[in-house]
């Protein structure tokens, strides 16, 4: 299984990034990160249509450019390069992937194409008080209503789910879990930003009474599908948690040398997890959850010791120092305590 990137890969990354540097410099990260919106119209307009972006890991029959998640982590890892602010992470990969994994041709094909060509944000709602993806802790539940459904419950920690305009919700049925399709603005939908650690990736509260929902991916079982859209997360968020250069970390050189390894050890581990995944090779979980551990950790690590490495004015609000340790923590901490996430691989690992 090789792991390398192509020249069509080399290519989409400069055209990313030189789009990124044009159109999310620090000063329009700063001014997003306030904004109630989360994104700039006219970029995300750009991004969506222009260069296609949003589209990228969508099925060609659904208006997506068909790719998977070695391209998506290409993309992601020159976002998160530049820390953009906009709801690429929770349409496209959450919400996205979610849909694309879900095998339900009427949800894939209602929704699906207004997110490869950017006029549909979605979020994906899972997690609850504890913070966890672990569908033993859902507790929000859906009941039939005729043809349809209503969904009850609260969620927590939804990425940019103060703005989606499809959420889709993860509830308890009397047959077990499922996953259900609610319009963001659907009456009895009330939702709140939160005040978050990192101000670049907005979360939300989401509480719903008897919402109107439709049911997703009923042919599947809903813990396999959705440990499948596990995967493809925690590979693509790993990817993300790349680009800044060692060598603006200034020369003190054990501490450089140290982060450079753990690095390019996780350069070594995204790949092989995103190859791993698109293939849906025996070991995607292990190499995905393996990913994504190192990279969480080794992210965090540089991000504390660039503020450091910095001195003092590393510790500003003006420097962008603290804005990479912010995303670094929030993602280490995007499927709760980083113990859960390393007690997954051991199990994975047989350990």
């Amino acid at each position: 299984m090789s792991v390398g990137y192509s020249q069509e890969h080399d290519e989409l990354r400069q055209v990313v990034r030189e789009f990124l540097r044009q159109r999310s410099p620090s000063r329009e990260v700063r001014r997003l990160m306030e904004a109630e919106e989360g994104r700039d119209d006219e970029v995300w307009a750009m991004l969506t249509g222009q260069l296609g972006l949003s589209g990228i890991a969508v099925p060609a029959r659904y208006g997506g450019a068909g790719y998977g998640p070695v391209e998506l982590g290409i993309v992601l890892e020159e976002m998160g390069r530049a820390l953009l602010v906009a709801p690429y992470f929770s349409t496209v990969v959450l919400a996205g992937q979610a849909l694309s994994a879900s095998g339900d041709e009427d949800a894939m094909a209602r929704w699906l194409p207004g997110i490869a060509d950017g006029s549909l944000t979605a979020a994906l709602a899972i997690a609850e008080e504890s913070g966890s993806w672990d569908l033993a802790e859902v507790t929000a539940a859906a009941e039939p209503a005729g043809e349809s459904w209503t969904v009850t419950g609260s969620k927590l920690y939804v990425v940019d789910g103060h703005t989606a305009d499809l959420l889709l919700v993860v509830a308890r049925t009397p047959g077990g879990h499922g996953v259900f399709g609610v319009e963001g603005d659907a009456p009895g939908v009330e939702r709140a930003r939160l005040d978050t650690l990192d101000l670049t990736r907005p979360l939300a509260s989401v509480t719903l009474r008897d919402a109107q929902a439709v049911r997703v991916g009923a042919g599947r079982d809903t813990a396999a599908w959705l440990s499948e859209v596990t995967d493809l997360v925690l590979a693509a968020l790993a990817a993300e948690q790349f680009g800044r250069p060692i060598g603006s970390f200034q020369a003190i050189k054990h501490k450089c040398a140290t982060l450079l390894l753990e690095v390019e050890s996780g350069r070594s581990a995204v790949p092989a997890a995103a190859a791993a995944v698109a293939g849906r090779e025996p070991d995607a979980s292990l190499a995905a959850a393996l990913a994504y551990v190192h990279c969480s950790a080794a992210f965090t690590h540089a991000a504390k010791e660039c503020i450091q490495i910095h001195g003092g004015i590393g510790y500003t609000w003006e420097h962008d120092a603290h804005l990479y340790l912010r995303r670094a923590k929030s993602s280490e901490l995007f499927f709760g305590p980083p113990a859960r996430q390393r007690a997954r691989l051991a199990a994975l690992a047989g350990i």
